[in-house]
């Protein structure tokens, strides 16, 4: 049976090699989703969420993960874990996933195909962002209730 985990790795193959060679054909791309997760309609549109997402939110991520990437820079990163961390910070932050799981399975992706260190240095780096965007999340929350505690007392 195929499930989100299996997605998401295949999801990160087509990140790496979008990395790697920004000219791949999207058509392959969609193809090569749809056979490697068994044409499942829900796990291929999981998948291409993920890595469109990514792509597209790509400028926003990287800035967030230098920020808390210390000592780091995204260049310098193993190419599998700057696109691990890219698909979590995703997650975390424009995605549905809670972000506690977003962390267990970019961990475990980290665990499977990075170094020996790369669990520790993604579950670093992602519990950072974790923590500002619930931390903007909890603020954007006061802002609102304060403002409707206003307007309700006009």
């Amino acid at each position: 049976m195929t499930t989100r985990r299996r997605a998401r790795e295949v999801a990160l193959q087509l990140l790496y090699e979008d990395d790697l060679n920004q000219d791949r054909d999207a058509e392959v791309s969609k193809k090569f989703l749809h056979a490697r997760l068994l044409g499942n309609r829900p796990l291929v549109r999981f998948a291409d969420t993920l890595v469109t997402g990514v792509i597209a939110h790509r400028w926003d991520i990287d800035k967030s993960l230098s920020a808390k990437a210390a000592n780091w820079s995204l260049r310098r990163m193993a190419a599998i874990d700057r696109n691990i961390l890219r698909m979590g910070a995703y997650e975390i932050l424009h995605g549905t996933t809670p972000g506690r799981v977003a962390i267990n399975e970019a961990i475990e992706l980290a665990k499977r195909y990075g170094s020996r260190q790369s669990g520790q240095f993604v579950n670093g780096v992602l519990d950072q962002i974790l923590q500002d965007h619930e931390s903007a999340q909890a603020d954007k929350q006061s802002e609102q209730t304060q403002l409707a505690a206003e307007t309700d007392a006009i």
